[in-house]
């Protein structure tokens, strides 16, 4: 399975630009409930960047997976602490989360590449 994670994120902020220009009044909305739900409280940015990588491996989301592990990495997450991530959406979601776990880490590699070069 060879997938450009770098890439794939990057379609997903530009397919929330096309909504945007479709339905500014909801993409509006969604990004505040966004900043909201992610602003650092109890729990940290990075903290609540893997618990939606989490979610978005559980529920079989590719642009989940992309997306949520670049803002994790962006966010100084550990390679372990994404694997520590995977391991916890395998034991709730099962065979399939695997897989999405394992681009997950895949993801994470290909960030750390970017950044790198």
């Amino acid at each position: 399975m060879t997938t450009d994670f770098v890439q794939l994120a990057d379609e997903v902020a530009e397919g929330v630009a096309l909504l945007r220009q479709a339905a500014p009044e909801a993409v509006k909305g969604f990004g505040a409930l966004g900043v909201a739900a992610t602003a650092p409280r109890a729990l940290d940015a990075k903290t609540k960047e893997l618990m939606a990588l989490a979610i978005g491996i559980a529920v079989h989301c590719d642009g989940c997976v992309a997306y949520h592990t670049r803002a994790a990495h962006r966010h100084g997450a550990t390679r372990e602490e994404v694997a520590e991530t995977v391991a916890l959406a395998l034991y709730m979601g099962g065979g399939p989360a695997a897989v999405y776990g394992a681009d997950a880490l895949r993801a994470y590699d290909q960030f750390t590449a970017a950044k790198a070069g």
